[in-house]
């Protein structure tokens, strides 16, 4: 997708030809023609793309069980029973956040669906819901969904062997959530923490990483409702909305500058002082790998990451199509596909359905066909994790030696916090480049970038 050219699809670009072959014109609509005119666009964009998904969806894909499956830092060999239900479990807990229709009109428009425009918006969604699990969830155990059933959805958490916990080893293979009380509150606690944490990503106003909220804060970045949204772009959304929420005190998002992580902005951001506890932190990393297309050489590197667990996904795709990467087998990248239009969910329900909310099925496609446009995501939950992570992530970055790191980890702060807190430039830690910077044509990219 290119955000510096035009803002509409395929399904866009088709359905206004359509639509401008009626016979009222665009100039002589009142302010309700034009409505009705946009809410016939919408409905009509909405099931073009999922008769386009449906015909990719029935295309199921096939994994090999001669090599592992990779998913977020823990792999998995299918050729193992059991280790195959535990993948397709783990895979169905994540959250699946899709296009929708039938929310309320989105602020300055007749919008009433994402559909056709709000891919990336959904993809970042995801990458941040998968960081707020990890925060929230207790540590060690990961919410599963039901493979077969979906009408009460959750399972009991599972414990993975080599995390479990004293005293949960027998948590395996109980019932879905409410049906048992083995686990009793902590079973009630874990599914009360998922429910709130799909409240928080609902498409209502008053949700606060919902997609109101997105695409609110997205104005003050010169984007609009109807508009394309980068990987950097998205990055910069989710920072702000972390910042305006009152739900998440302990919680921060970093942005990566020019594909550097400054380490002392890091730690002021997470209040490394005597007086404060350190906050937990999501580090979202903007790169461009490669031209028109995905540099090779890069690929080593993408799988190295997402072989660790602190790593929570990539926001990416392929050109024109924006999809959330969550790991890998062999060549070929797994991801959650957001081009799927559903109803709106009213989650101020009590026990509203969350079999919306999570997906059955998991997709590859082949690195070959990634978009180089991408940010990819960490967390970490404390001080010391952190440190781990500069020094695992740094080693994964690094592994291409032949290549320029995708990113780096430095000390220092950056130009923009000097100049802000008014500082002299004599600390600054100064990067040499080993390439000049030049803008890179993007036209059938995720996102405009500068590629150094």
């Amino acid at each position: 997708m290119n955000p510096s050219a035009s803002s509409t699809c395929p399904a866009d670009e088709f359905m206004d030809d359509w639509l401008f072959l009626s016979p009222t014109s665009a100039a002589s609509q009142s302010g309700e023609e034009a409505e009705e005119r946009g809410k016939l666009k919408s409905k009509l964009v909405s099931a073009w793309n999922n008769v386009k998904y449906s015909w990719s969806f029935k295309q199921k894909s096939t994994f090999s069980k001669t090599s592992p499956v990779i998913l977020l830092g823990h792999p998995y060999n299918l050729s193992d029973q059991g280790e195959r239900d535990c993948f397709h479990r783990s895979f169905a807990s994540l959250l699946w956040l899709t296009y929708r229709r039938g929310f309320p009109q989105l602020s300055g428009c007749a919008l009433t669906t994402d559909s056709g425009w709000g891919c990336l918006l959904r993809t970042g969604q995801m990458l941040f819901a998968r960081g707020l699990l990890l925060h929230l969830m207790p540590q060690g155990l990961t919410c599963t969904v039901g493979q077969h059933v979906f009408k009460d959805d959750m399972d009991l958490p599972e414990v993975r062997p080599e995390t479990s916990a004293a005293g949960l080893e027998n948590s395996k293979g109980l019932s879905k959530w409410g049906r048992t009380l083995s686990l009793g509150s902590l079973a009630r606690g874990v599914e009360s923490t998922h429910r709130r944490v799909v409240s928080w990503f609902a498409d209502h106003p008053s949700a606060p990483f919902g997609i109101h909220q997105l695409v609110e804060l997205g104005t003050t970045l010169g984007k609009k409702a109807g508009d394309w949204y980068g990987p950097s772009i998205v990055a910069h959304i989710l920072r702000k909305a972390s910042e305006a929420s009152t739900h998440l005190p302990d919680l921060v998002v970093y942005v990566a500058q020019d594909c550097t992580v400054y380490k002392e902005d890091v730690k002021a951001l997470c209040g490394a002082s005597p007086t404060q506890p350190w906050k937990s932190v999501i580090l979202l990393v903007p790169v461009r790998l490669g031209g028109q297309n995905l540099n090779p050489a890069y690929i080593a590197c993408v799988k190295k990451l997402l072989k660790l667990q602190c790593c929570i996904g990539i926001i990416g795709g392929k050109p024109k199509h924006s999809l959330f990467f969550v790991g890998f087998q062999d060549d070929h990248l797994l991801y959650l596909d957001p081009h799927y239009c559903q109803p709106t969910v009213d989650v101020s329900k009590d026990g509203f359905p969350l079999e919306s909310f999570h997906c059955k099925h998991p997709r590859k496609m082949p690195f070959s066909r990634m978009d180089p446009s991408c940010t990819v995501g960490f967390y970490a939950k404390g001080r010391r994790d952190f440190e781990t992570l500069c020094t695992l992530v740094t080693q994964a970055v690094l592994a291409a030696a032949e290549t320029y790191p995708m990113f780096i980890f430095t000390e220092g702060h950056s130009r923009d916090r000097q100049e802000e807190e008014g500082t002299s430039t004599n600390n600054f830690t100064y990067i040499k480049r080993k390439h000049e910077r030049r803008r890179v044509d993007t036209c059938n990219s995720l996102d405009e970038f500068v590629l150094l």
